[in-house]
């Protein structure tokens, strides 16, 4: 990337970042990772046919089965032969890093408060709607029950939201999974943090810059930016990869050695598609039914997707939508 690309320029301005070290391919914004072995996320499966398949990563846990993103919803991902869990994280308002999707407690808990206006003493108090009825969690807990023995190869692919002051939650991330031992492997090799705009990379590289980061993505023009970051994978929604664009840019990954994770995919022709397009990670509310695919996969299909007036206009739709929503995205980056 060049230096004057207006993604760098905008973020180091927006972040006040120091003008004595200017932002070029002599000052990178992450450290390059230079592991003599490449951690699990880095590495494909493979089924008892040989086959090199994506990891199977439970979006929320086991979101099919138990309510989402409590630690019920981690262990039965693990059950059910999850390679990785997704989730996502918020902070308290007394800095406590909680794992929740949404940023009110409405949906799952019931109770019409933000997040950030509650403290972790009473948020600890809340249990979900769904049965079976469970707490919220935090992300020590996760980051605990992923120190146990036997679970060191399981990795977090994190959502770090928007809704947050970026420098407290990074900073808070890497206080986390500093103050919990992770065993037999460093939490460098198994968090990947899932950030949404370039203004986090700076921040990774002052808190945690031996974590890799993968660019949760709609708009694959953005991505492109990314591409000769260092330590940069894409989370890209799987439908903005069918059809002409979303082939260029996974070749494009390809090319420059990058992981690409894809979300959420729980139908199971979706599932397939993700397998012959050769993703690295596919992201679902049912690991069950993708591990059953994996398992069961003998190659096979076609790589190209059958061209049908509804799917292409399901393309231009979904083109549409994710333009619709990056607009959105970026319009509230501005007014924070």
């Amino acid at each position: 990337m060049e230096a004057h690309t207006p993604l760098l320029e905008n973020m180091s301005s927006s972040l006040g970042l120091d003008s004595t070290e200017p932002v070029s391919p002599e000052t990178p914004l992450l450290r390059e990772r230079k592991h003599l072995a490449l951690s699990n996320y880095e590495t494909k499966t493979s089924n008892k046919r040989g086959r090199k398949l994506p990891h199977i990563i439970a979006h929320r846990g086991f979101k099919n089965k138990f309510p989402e993103n409590t630690m019920g919803a981690f262990r039965g991902a693990i059950d059910a032969g999850s390679h990785a869990i997704e989730t996502d994280l918020h902070l308290s308002k007394d800095g406590v890093v909680v794992i929740s999707h949404d940023a009110t407690l409405k949906r799952c808990f019931g109770v019409d408060k933000r997040v950030i206006d509650c403290d972790w003493e009473y948020l600890s108090t809340l249990r979900t709607l769904e049965k079976p009825y469970d707490s919220m969690p935090r992300l020590s807990d996760l980051l605990e029950y992923l120190a146990s023995p036997g679970l060191e190869d399981i990795w977090l692919l994190l959502d770090i939201k928007i809704d947050n002051d970026p420098e407290t939650i990074m900073r808070r991330i890497a206080e986390t999974a500093a103050a919990v031992a992770p065993g037999r492997k460093p939490w460098s090799e198994r968090i990947v943090l899932g950030c949404w705009s370039a203004k986090y990379l700076p921040l990774a590289r002052e808190y945690l810059p031996d974590y890799p980061i993968a660019l949760i993505c709609i708009d694959l023009s953005y991505a492109r930016q990314f591409l000769s970051i260092p330590n940069v994978s894409f989370n890209v929604n799987q439908k903005i990869l069918m059809g002409p664009l979303g082939r260029n840019f996974l070749e494009e990954a390809r090319a420059a050695n990058r992981l690409v994770f894809v979300w959420t995919v729980n139908k199971t022709s979706l599932m397939r598609w993700s397998i012959r397009k050769g993703v690295d990670g596919v992201i679902t509310d049912d690991p069950a039914v993708f591990k059953a695919i994996c398992d069961n996969w003998d190659g096979g299909g076609t790589d190209k997707d059958p061209i049908t007036i509804r799917n292409t206009v399901q393309r231009w739709r979904n083109i549409k939508r994710s333009q619709s929503v990056s607009l959105s995205i970026i319009a509230l980056f501005y007014r924070h």
